[in-house]
């Protein structure tokens, strides 16, 4: 068994004021961990006197994780306060819902910047100082980064398209940030959750057995973030998990179907037609890059409601 103590340690969570984000940061707490408190309004100073409660020092760094210069804040108000950092969990987020032929260009950018340059904002400040801190030390150092995903960028939701491509752009920033830190003793994974929020108020129907957690809490997916920022997940790096309910669902790197070669070793659109429209005639709409299969995961019964 590893060691899942974090004590001594300090993490920054943003988005943390209430939902995933406050759950995820009193998980960390529960562990051990100082943590720093992102988010847009007085929640933030309401989850601080939470993580208080327990023992453990926390505090609030409020605004904006869509700007370059607020990652850096949360990352000086780690070190100068607590003295160190060592996670990071980038959950802040925002939902602008509407099909592609209706959506302007502020709600594209509205979620693509807090979602995707959020993310990268507080993982390019970590990235500085973890870099830094290894060269200090001379060796590798403890740094743990979780990001949050959605299944949404492996269904290719309809009426999310920002929000889907969002996420799909913060796994392909684990994936980097993964092999680019590497060497400083970093990890990287992404997480793809489902919890009942005040962001999904309208998407999940309610949980008909009262005799359990509610199948949907955020409590859930937190147990896992705790697990991914511990030093029992040293070897867990560069991955995407589904996460809710009762289960932890590890995802597997795309593989090709086919490939098609060209005869003499240019195609032709006559020979492209010929090789590719018979392969894909009559084919499932559903059979597409969309990981479509991952609805069978849910076990939960909870009913998707809208969306």
């Amino acid at each position: 068994m590893g060691n899942t103590d974090l004590t001594g340690r300090t993490a920054v969570v943003t988005g943390a004021g209430a939902g995933l984000g406050r759950a995820e940061a009193l998980a960390l707490a529960a562990q051990g961990a100082n943590v720093v408190v992102n988010d847009m309004g007085d929640a933030a100073d309401r989850v601080v006197a939470e993580i208080e409660a327990l023992g453990r020092k926390a505090l609030a760094v409020k605004g904006d994780v869509g700007s370059w210069a607020l990652g850096q804040e949360l990352v000086d108000a780690a070190v100068d306060t607590f003295g160190s950092l060592d996670v990071v969990v980038n959950n802040a987020g925002i939902t602008r819902d509407t099909m592609l032929f209706n959506m302007t260009e502020a709600q594209w950018d509205d979620v693509v910047r807090v979602h995707l340059k959020g993310h990268a904002a507080v993982s390019r400040a970590a990235a500085v100082h973890f870099r830094s801190a290894s060269k200090t030390a001379g060796g590798p150092v403890f740094g743990r980064i979780v990001n949050t995903a959605s299944e949404a960028f492996l269904f290719g939701a309809a009426g999310q398209s920002n929000y889907a491509a969002a996420k799909a752009g913060i796994v392909a920033l684990t994936l980097s940030t993964s092999r680019g830190l590497e060497r400083y003793g970093v990890t990287a994974n992404a997480i793809c959750p489902r919890a009942r929020t005040a962001m999904t108020s309208e998407v999940f129907a309610e949980d008909g057995d009262t005799q359990r957690l509610d199948i949907l809490a955020p409590e859930r997916v937190a147990s896992f973030v705790g697990y991914l920022a511990s030093p029992a997940a040293a070897q867990i790096s560069g991955q995407v998990f589904v996460v809710y309910g009762d289960m932890v669902a590890l995802m597997a790197a795309p593989t090709v179907e086919n490939k098609f070669v060209a005869a003499d070793g240019t195609f032709s659109v006559d020979e492209l037609d010929a090789q590719l429209t018979p392969y894909f005639e009559g084919r499932s709409p559903y059979q597409t890059y969309a990981a479509f299969g991952v609805a069978k995961l849910d076990t939960t019964g909870i009913e998707t409601i809208n969306g």
